[in-house]
C-alpha cells in the first residue's frame, strides 16, 4: 500500500478573529488488491497556524472581502506555500460574521485559496458543534462516561454543545461574547455597544455609550449580567430576569445532567484568576467577562476539563476526503444524483431507539440546527440503524423520519438518508410508500458519517448496484 501525502488548509472567518491552518495528510489505501479503493488518512500533521487578526469589517454589515483575501495570500506566503498547492480544505463563517450581508460572497471569493473545499456558513446550531469537538469535548465525554458541555465564548456569541458518550444532544447559543462592547485601549473610550448589551446599558439605568470613556467598575454590571446568564445558561443559580434578551436561538433542554465543562473561543484564554492591569488591551470587554466567568459558580459546581483547542477550536484543520462506497442495498429515484457538499446531521443513539413521532420530533429539532439566517438548506439525514431489523423497526424508522423532514420535504428538497447497517434498500422501500408521489430521495448504507461531516454522492457504478461517496471529514485543528 502507497502512502500519499495531500495539503490541506482550514479558513475560520470569526465574529472576532480570522485564521487559517495548514496541514500535511497521510492517506493510505487499505484495500486488499483488485478490491474497491478505501482511502483513510493514517496520519495528520499540522505544518503551519497563521497569525490571528481581527475580522476586518468594511462596515458593521459588510465583510471587508479584499482585507481577508489580502490576509490569506500573506499568511500562504509566509508558509511558503503557493495557493495551487492546496488540494482541499474548508471555509467556514461563524458567530455574528455569519450575519454580515455578503458572508456568502466572501466564502465563494476564497473559493481559489482553498482546494476542493467545503464551504459552509455555519448557524449557531453547527458551530456548537464544531467548536465542541475542536475543543475535544465529544472525546471527554466519551472517555468519562458523562455529559460535557463546551461553552465556546466568542467575540458575539457563546456557543454551547452538550456531548454524551461522543454524541452531540444538545446546543444553544447565547448572545454574549467578549466584543459586544469595543474599548479604545488607550483613551478607553467606547466605539461600539452591540444593540442587545445597549437594551441591558438603558433597563439597568446606566451612564454607557459610545464616545464615553469607561471604567472597569463602569462596566461591572454588564459583566455581572453575562456571566449570571452563562451560569443559568447550565442550570446553575437563580434565573436572570434579562436570560431571554440574550437567547440567540434557543437554551439548552434542563432535563439533560451536566457533570463536566469545557472552554473554547477567544474568552477561554482569558480566564485568569487576576485581572491584567491592561484589562482593555484587546479594545473589549473579552479580559473583563474572562476573570468573571473563571470566578462564577461554574468553577464551584461543575468538573472542568482542559480543551484541546481554545481560541483555535472552530479552525478546520482540513477538509479531508474519504472516498468509500456504498452498500449494495441502497435505493434511490432517478435523476436525483450527484450530490455535492451536503452536511451531515447524525441522529444520536438514545434517539434512534424513540417510538416514530418522538423519533420525528428529535429529527425536525435538529435539522433546525443548519438555518442560517432564517434559510433552511439541505441536510443528510445519518442513522445508525439495526443489525437484523424487523418489519415494525423499518416503519418506525421510516415514519419517523418522514415525519422530522416535514420541513425539508415541503420545501421539495431531496430526502438524503445514510444508514451504517445493511438495511436502506428495505428503508427506502418504506420511505417510497410514505413520501408525496414522485418524490426524490436516496437512502444508502454502509457508509459511516458524523455529525460535523459533508458529502459528495456521485452517479451510480457497477449497474447501478452501489454509489461512490466522498465523506469531506472536518478534522479540527
Amino acid at each position: 500500500m502507497r502512502d500519499d501525502q495531500i495539503l490541506s488548509v482550514g479558513i475560520d472567518l470569526g465574529t472576532s478573529t480570522t485564521q487559517l491552518i495548514l496541514s500535511r495528510l497521510t492517506v493510505k489505501n487499505f484495500a486488499a488488491a483488485f478490491s474497491v479503493p478505501r482511502i483513510n488518512i493514517s496520519k495528520k500533521e499540522v505544518i503551519f497556524k497563521s497569525d490571528i487578526i481581527f475580522t476586518p469589517l468594511a462596515s458593521q454589515t459588510q465583510i471587508d472581502a479584499d482585507a481577508i483575501k489580502r490576509f490569506v495570500v500573506q499568511q500562504y506566503d509566509k508558509a511558503g506555500i503557493q495557493k495551487q498547492d492546496i488540494q482541499m480544505g474548508a471555509v467556514i463563517i461563524t458567530g455574528e460574521t455569519a450575519r454580515k450581508e455578503n458572508s456568502s460572497a466572501v466564502t465563494q471569493a476564497l473559493s481559489g485559496y482553498a482546494g476542493d473545499f467545503v464551504v459552509a456558513t455555519a448557524g449557531p446550531d453547527l458551530e456548537s458543534i464544531i467548536a465542541g469537538k475542536g475543543a475535544g469535548t465529544n472525546e471527554l465525554a466519551r472517555k468519562h462516561r458523562q455529559n460535557v458541555v463546551n461553552m465556546d465564548i466568542g467575540g458575539g456569541t457563546s456557543n454551547l454543545g452538550l456531548f454524551s458518550d461522543e454524541d452531540i444532544i444538545d446546543t444553544a447559543c447565547f448572545d454574549i461574547g467578549g466584543r459586544l462592547i469595543k474599548i479604545q485601549p488607550d483613551s478607553h473610550q467606547i466605539t461600539y455597544i452591540s444593540p442587545k448589551v445597549q437594551q441591558l446599558i438603558s433597563e439597568l439605568g446606566l451612564d454607557l455609550k459610545v464616545g464615553n470613556t469607561v471604567t472597569t467598575d463602569q462596566l461591572q454590571p454588564v459583566i455581572n449580567v453575562l456571566t449570571q446568564v452563562l451560569e443559568n445558561s447550565i442550570g446553575l443559580g437563580e434565573k436572570s430576569p434579562y436570560f431571554d434578551l440574550f437567547i440567540t436561538n434557543h437554551a439548552l433542554h434542563p432535563e439533560n445532567e451536566i457533570v463536566g465543562v469545557t472552554f473554547s473561543g477567544g474568552v477561554a484564554d482569558c480566564l485568569n484568576d487576576d485581572l491584567p492591569a491592561d484589562e482593555f488591551r484587546y479594545g473589549d470587554i473579552g479580559l473583563l467577562l474572562g476573570h468573571a466567568v473563571r470566578h462564577s459558580s461554574i468553577f464551584k459546581h461543575k468538573t472542568i476539563y482542559p480543551s484541546v483547542e481554545t481560541i483555535r477550536a472552530t479552525v478546520v484543520g482540513a477538509g479531508s476526503h474519504t472516498t468509500d462506497v456504498t452498500g449494495s442495498t441502497i435505493a434511490y429515484t432517478d435523476g436525483i444524483l450527484p450530490l455535492r457538499n451536503l452536511p451531515i446531521l447524525k441522529v444520536s443513539k438514545s434517539d434512534e431507539n424513540l417510538k416514530a413521532s418522538d423519533l420525528g420530533n428529535k429529527i425536525s429539532e435538529k435539522i433546525d440546527w443548519y438555518r442560517v439566517q432564517n434559510e433552511l438548506n439541505n441536510v443528510a439525514l445519518a442513522l445508525v440503524g439495526k443489525h437484523s431489523p424487523k418489519f415494525a423497526d423499518i416503519q418506525r424508522y421510516a415514519d419517523g423520519i418522514v415525519m422530522g423532514a416535514k420541513l425539508l420535504i415541503d420545501k421539495r428538497e431531496p430526502l438524503i438518508i445514510m444508514v451504517h447497517e445493511d438495511m436502506a434498500k428495505a428503508l427506502g422501500h418504506s420511505l417510497y410508500a410514505k413520501l408525496p408521489e414522485h418524490y426524490p430521495f436516496v437512502c444508502i448504507d454502509s457508509v459511516k458519517v458524523e455529525n460535523g461531516d459533508y458529502i459528495d454522492i456521485g452517479e451510480p457504478v457497477a449497474n447501478g448496484e452501489v454509489l461512490p461517496v466522498i465523506v469531506k471529514t472536518l478534522v479540527f485543528g
